[in-house]
C-alpha cells in the first residue's frame, strides 16, 4: 500500500527535478524543504535571464523553496495559499517576515512595518491622507521622473502639494543639489522617489526635510532592500514588492509610529495606516502568498550577509554594464548623469537608431536575454538588474553588447 501511495499522481504533483524527495509521515506525503542560501543561476537551469523592470526575476533558491512547500506547507497538509491568515502557520510566517525585514534594514522600534495591498500607487493617496490635516495642508515633492510625477499629481487631490524641484526640462536625467530644492518650511512632508524605474535615476544620499515636522517620505519601490538605508531619517518608506523582494500583490510600508492615527476624516479605512498598524497587517485577508515569498527573499538576503554585501554585488554588476556602455565610443548611450545612475535600472539607446534597438532586443531574446525593451514612454533599451539578477546574466549581456557592436559597426 505504501508503495502504491508513493506513486499516485497526487504524490508526484509538482515533484521538482533535482530536489530532495518526498517524505512520508503518518501516511501523508510532503516535499522536503531545501535550505535557502546563495544559489547560482545559469542559463541552462531557467532558460532565460529576465531583465524585466517588474514583476522581476526572483532568486532561484526562493522559487525552489516555494515549489517544495507549495502543496504541503510545513506538514500542515495545506498550501499557504489555502490556510487561514489568522492561523498559527501564517501568523508565524508574517511575523518572521517582519522580523527578518527589521533585521535587514535595522528598522528602529519607532517605526511600524506594514504589509499592504494596492501597490505603491495606492500610497500616492495614502501618504497625504495620513500626513496632511486637510486639502489645504502643503506638501513638497521632488519630481525626478514618471513615478514621482504621478505621486505629486495624486497628492494634489488630498493636499496643497507643490513641486519643490523638477527634472522634466532635463528629461529626468539628473537630480538636484539638495540646496536647489525649494522647500516650504510649512510643508507637512518632503516626498522623493529614491529610484526612478523608467528613467534610471537613483538618489545616492537623501535630502534633509526643512518642514517643521522633519518628515521625509520615499517611494523606494525599485531599490528597496538593494542597499542599507538609515530608516530613522524617514517618516514613511513605501515600496511595491515586485522589483526586489517578492511578487506583485504586496506593498511594504515602514511608518514612523507618531505619524499614525491622525488621518483625514475622509480617509478610506484601507488607506488609514492606523487600520493596519492596530491589526498587525491582518485587518482583512492580506496577500498571503506574496507576503510568504517576501519572507523567503528576506531570509535569502540575510543568508547572503545582509544588505551591505548585497549592495557590493549590485554595484559590481552595474559597474560592468555602465563601463561597457561608456567604453563603446558612443555606440551605446546612457543619458543619465553618472553621479546618479541607478544600480537597479539601466536605460540606454543605440546611436544607430530605433531600428537597431529593435534588432538588438530581438537578437538578445534569441540568446536568452529577455524583457530588455525600454519603457513605452521613453523607448530604447532598459536592463533591470535587481538583487536576484545573477552576475552571469550581466556578464552575458555585456558580451552580447560587444559582439552586437562588432557585427553592426
Amino acid at each position: 500500500m505504501a508503495a502504491a501511495a508513493a506513486t499516485t499522481p497526487h504524490s508526484l504533483l509538482l515533484q521538482p527535478r533535482g530536489e530532495p524527495g518526498r517524505a512520508v509521515e503518518g501516511g501523508r506525503h510532503f516535499l522536503l524543504t531545501p535550505p535557502l542560501g546563495p544559489c547560482r543561476q545559469d542559463l541552462a537551469e531557467r532558460g532565460v535571464y529576465n531583465f524585466a523592470a517588474g514583476p522581476a526575476t526572483l532568486p532561484l533558491s526562493v522559487l525552489k523553496r516555494a515549489q517544495a512547500e507549495l502543496v504541503d506547507y510545513h506538514g500542515s497538509g495545506m498550501s499557504i495559499m489555502e490556510m487561514s491568515h489568522r492561523g498559527k502557520e501564517f501568523d508565524a510566517a508574517i511575523k518572521k517576515a517582519e522580523a527578518d525585514l527589521r533585521a535587514l534594514l535595522a528598522v528602529p522600534d519607532t517605526h511600524a512595518v506594514l504589509f499592504l495591498q494596492g501597490g505603491a500607487t495606492t500610497q500616492f493617496a495614502a501618504v497625504p491622507l495620513n500626513l496632511c490635516a486637510g486639502p489645504s495642508d502643503p506638501a513638497d515633492f521632488v519630481v525626478s521622473g514618471s513615478w514621482s510625477d504621478k505621486a505629486f499629481k495624486e497628492a494634489k487631490k488630498f493636499s496643497a502639494a507643490s513641486v519643490a524641484w523638477s527634472g522634466k526640462d532635463g528629461k529626468y536625467t539628473a537630480l538636484p543639489p539638495f540646496d536647489a530644492i525649494k522647500q516650504n518650511p510649512e510643508a507637512r512632508f518632503l516626498h522623493i522617489c529614491s529610484n526612478e524605474t523608467i528613467h534610471g535615476v537613483e538618489f545616492k544620499d537623501y535630502p534633509e526635510p526643512r518642514n517643521k515636522s522633519g518628515i521625509l517620505v520615499a517611494d523606494m519601490s525599485s531599490n528597496f532592500c538593494s542597499k542599507p538605508v538609515d530608516v530613522s531619517r524617514f517618516g514613511v518608506i513605501y515600496a511595491g514588492a515586485q522589483k526586489n523582494v517578492g511578487p506583485s500583490g504586496v506593498t511594504v510600508a515602514i511608518v514612523r509610529k507618531d505619524l499614525i492615527g491622525a488621518a483625514q476624516p475622509i480617509t478610506p479605512v484601507m488607506l488609514d495606516f492606523k487600520t493596519h498598524a492596530d491589526n498587525a497587517s491582518l485587518y482583512n485577508t492580506p496577500p498571503c502568498f506574496a507576503i510568504y515569498i517576501c519572507g523567503l527573499v528576506f531570509e535569502d538576503l540575510l543568508a547572503q550577509g545582509g544588505l551591505a554585501e548585497v549592495e557590493k554585488k549590485n554595484a559590481h554588476k552595474a559597474g560592468i554594464l555602465y563601463d561597457t556602455i561608456d567604453a563603446s565610443g558612443g555606440y551605446y548611450v546612457c543619458p543619465v548623469d553618472k553621479s546618479v545612475r541607478s544600480h537597479m535600472n539601466v536605460p540606454f539607446t543605440l546611436a544607430k537608431g530605433p531600428d537597431f534597438e529593435k534588432q538588438f532586443i530581438a537578437e538578445a531574446a534569441k540568446e536568452g536575454m529577455v524583457q530588455l525593451k525600454g519603457h513605452r514612454s521613453v523607448g530604447g533599451v532598459r536592463a533591470s538588474i535587481y538583487n536576484a539578477m545573477p552576475l552571469a546574466g550581466v556578464e552575458k549581456l555585456v558580451a552580447f553588447m560587444k559582439d552586437f557592436q562588432a557585427r553592426n559597426p
